[in-house]
C-alpha cells in the first residue's frame, strides 16, 4: 500500500450533515447507493451497543456501492468481494468537515485477488469515481 497514493484526504467548509446530504446526493446521480444511511453515524450506532461516546463525537462511516456493477462483479468472482466494501470517512477537526477515503492501486488490488486480470483496472475506476464524487459534494 502507498499511503500517498491509497489514501485520499481532503476536507470541507461544510458541515458534516450538509457534506453527507450532498454526498448522497452525488452518489446517487451517478446510480451508486448508501448501503448503510441507518447505521453510518458512529455515535448511534456505538451507543445503540453499549459504547460511550461524547455528544461531540460525530464520524460517519458512509458505505458506497454501485449494485449495478457490484453484482455482476461478484457473481463472476466472489473472491473480489474482499475488496468491495468502500467507506468514506467523514468528521469534523476544528471548523473543517474531513473526509477520508482508503483505496487500493493496481498492484495491491492483483495481489489480493491474483488470477483476475480485468478486476485491477475495473475497480480502480470505481476508487477513483468515489473521490470525483466526493470532490463535487465538497
Amino acid at each position: 500500500m502507498n499511503r500517498q497514493q491509497d489514501l485520499y484526504i481532503v476536507e470541507s467548509d461544510k458541515g458534516v450533515e450538509q457534506f453527507i446530504n450532498d454526498f448522497a446526493a452525488v452518489v446517487r446521480k451517478y446510480d451508486f447507493v448508501i448501503n448503510n444511511a441507518d447505521t453510518m453515524n458512529m455515535r448511534e450506532t456505538f451507543r445503540k451497543h453499549g459504547g460511550e461516546v461524547p455528544d461531540s463525537f460525530d464520524l460517519h462511516m458512509i458505505q458506497v456501492c454501485k449494485p449495478t456493477k457490484a453484482d455482476k462483479s461478484l457473481t463472476f468472482n466472489p473472491e473480489r468481494a474482499v475488496l468491495m466494501p468502500k467507506f468514506v470517512m467523514v468528521f469534523s477537526r476544528g471548523d473543517k468537515t474531513q473526509i477520508r477515503y482508503l483505496s487500493y492501486g493496481l498492484e495491491d488490488i492483483a495481489e489480493i485477488v491474483p488470477d483476475d486480470p480485468a478486476f485491477p483496472a475495473s475497480l480502480a475506476e470505481t476508487f477513483a469515481k468515489i473521490r470525483t464524487m466526493i470532490d463535487e459534494a465538497r
